[in-house]
């Protein structure tokens, strides 16, 4: 802190600056900005036209912040759509999926609904993901939907291995929000779900006669996440 200059920005305000600094200054390919809390007041919320835009799976969390319903929450997170610029989100309660829907609608977003997993599986060729919990299928079809979007905008589409698969009949159920195409999976995405390694998230640490089963959590769906996945380790 300069002496001469009383304040500072707030912690996460400052790394998110000298976040953007590092990329512009290493001219990086490709940024993925999380945000830091809710979205349409974020500070990371000041890129004006990212490429695409994702919403995972909502929950009760920063009350006090972003407000104590989940449609509230959907608001706040809704706030970083953009113009024409397209958005994906996973399935959702039916209330916060409408807020989205209006939020996308308000700026003119094209929003679009995630399918399952299990429709990337095309022929019967399961998809195998790095981090363990079921909750993760549906963060690695919002990842998968992101990359293609990314790739499709960016040209890198056209090597003929991401071919767009008509969803099966009970996916085309009228919903508030329409539902994506799902697609082949290039075998770098296959590869990629396969060898994500995130330490401490749903880790598995033998050491000699301890084994320590490593999670972390903040919400009561992510806790109760949590539990899924460490009665299924510790049955397996």
């Amino acid at each position: 802190q300069d002496p001469a200059q009383a304040s500072m920005p707030a912690y996460f305000r400052f790394l998110t600056i000298m976040a953007f600094h590092v990329f512009l200054q290493e001219k990086v390919d490709l940024a993925v900005m999380e945000v830091g809390i809710g979205g349409a007041y974020d500070c990371t919320n000041i890129i004006r036209t990212p490429v695409v835009c994702g919403v995972s799976s909502l929950g009760i969390d920063h009350t006090s912040i972003l407000g104590d319903t989940m449609e509230k929450i959907a608001w706040q997170k809704g706030g970083i759509f953009k113009p024409g610029v397209p958005a994906f989100t996973v399935a959702q309660p039916e209330r916060p999926l409408e807020v989205l829907r209006d939020r996308a609608l308000e700026c003119g977003c094209p929003l679009y609904l995630c399918p399952e997993l299990d429709a990337f599986e095309a022929g019967n060729r399961a998809l195998e993901l790095g981090l363990a919990g079921g909750h993760q299928r549906s963060n690695a079809a919002l990842a998968l939907q992101l990359s293609r979007t990314w790739l499709q905008r960016r040209g890198y589409e056209g090597t003929g291995v991401l071919q767009d698969v008509p969803p099966g009949a009970e996916l085309l159920a009228r919903r508030t929000v329409p539902l994506a195409p799902a697609f082949r999976p290039s075998d770098a995405m296959i590869q990629g779900l396969r060898d994500t390694e995130w330490l401490g998230r749903t880790q598995v640490l033998p050491h000699g006669p301890v084994t320590w089963y490593i999670d972390g959590a903040h919400t009561t769906s992510s806790v109760q996440a949590c539990v899924r996945w460490f009665h299924q380790a510790a049955l397996s």
